[in-house]
């Protein structure tokens, strides 16, 4: 093998791995969620994992937003939470969902060897690709999954332009 087959693939895998990671951004960016120290968080004083860091909570928070013709409906999976530490707002053109993830101690003697999960207060925003009826938004939670219905203003299919190529 010589050096330019080998430049070749060094240059083949990088080209690979950058486009993964380009990949990984674009399509889960928005649902990472910085959690923030909380009053009522409730975090261990000593974990024995190197690599957690108390303040320094990130955290997917998966989202989806469907549209018909009548509604957006966006979901969102906030595990480990109970409805009544979540609030929901809508500001301008954005569905705001925030709140605080308590950590829960066990009554046991021991330590925590790894801990993982992200706990304290969050804020997530989705934007809302139409306009929406504010005053009619129904919210649900259930198994883990907030589901927030809105009606759109101006029901309908969405418009389609066919645009020629020249």
């Amino acid at each position: 093998m010589n050096l330019e087959k080998v430049r070749e693939n060094v240059e083949s895998w990088i080209g690979s791995v950058a486009e993964g990671w380009r990949h990984l951004w674009n399509s889960g960016s928005t649902a990472l969620t910085r959690f923030m120290p909380g009053e009522k968080t409730n975090l261990p004083e000593k974990v024995d994992d190197e690599t957690w860091m108390a303040n320094l909570g990130w955290s997917v928070l998966g989202g989806e937003v469907f549209e018909d013709e009548n509604r957006l409906v966006v979901r969102i999976e906030t595990p480990g939470m109970e409805k009544e530490d979540i609030g929901i707002e809508i500001e301008s053109d954005h569905l705001v969902v925030h709140g605080e993830k308590r950590f829960e101690n066990e009554q046991t003697q021991g330590r925590w060897r790894v801990m993982q999960c992200a706990y304290g207060s969050f804020r997530r925003v989705v934007p809302l690709p139409v306009p929406v009826r504010v005053d009619e938004a129904t919210a649900s939670y259930r198994n883990g999954v907030l589901r927030v219905e809105l009606p759109k203003l101006n029901p309908g299919k969405s418009k389609s332009v066919r645009i020629r190529v020249e």
